[in-house]
């Protein structure tokens, strides 16, 4: 790889809060589920109903793995009555994401 091709990091220390954040948004990746509600998300928003239909999955399980992407910022809501209906609420996940699954993806 050459110089050019690096991604130029501040290399700066990382805050407790920081480091605290990334780890969490990175465990929060981890999860299959979480994934496929981002992946979801993507290009559409959704309300629980539509994401549990979408993927197959119970309310329940939708609404907890809501909670856990909510609490990190990676998605947001709007409520329209009695609905939320949710999208995705960070271009720079969702970018590493799409990366992510491309480079999974490639052979």
């Amino acid at each position: 790889m050459t110089d050019d091709q690096h991604i130029n990091l501040n290399h700066k220390a990382l805050d407790e809060e920081t480091l605290f954040v990334v780890s969490q948004t990175f465990k929060a990746l981890g999860d299959p589920t979480r994934i496929q509600i981002l992946h979801l998300l993507f290009n559409k928003e959704y309300s629980v109903n539509g994401i549990a239909n979408a993927l197959d999955l119970k309310q329940a399980t939708v609404s907890h793995q809501l909670r856990v992407l909510k609490n990190l910022r990676l998605v947001k809501y709007r409520r329209e009555g009695t609905t939320l209906y949710y999208s995705h609420d960070d271009e720079h996940v969702m970018k590493m994401l799409e990366q992510t699954i491309e480079h999974a993806s490639h052979n």
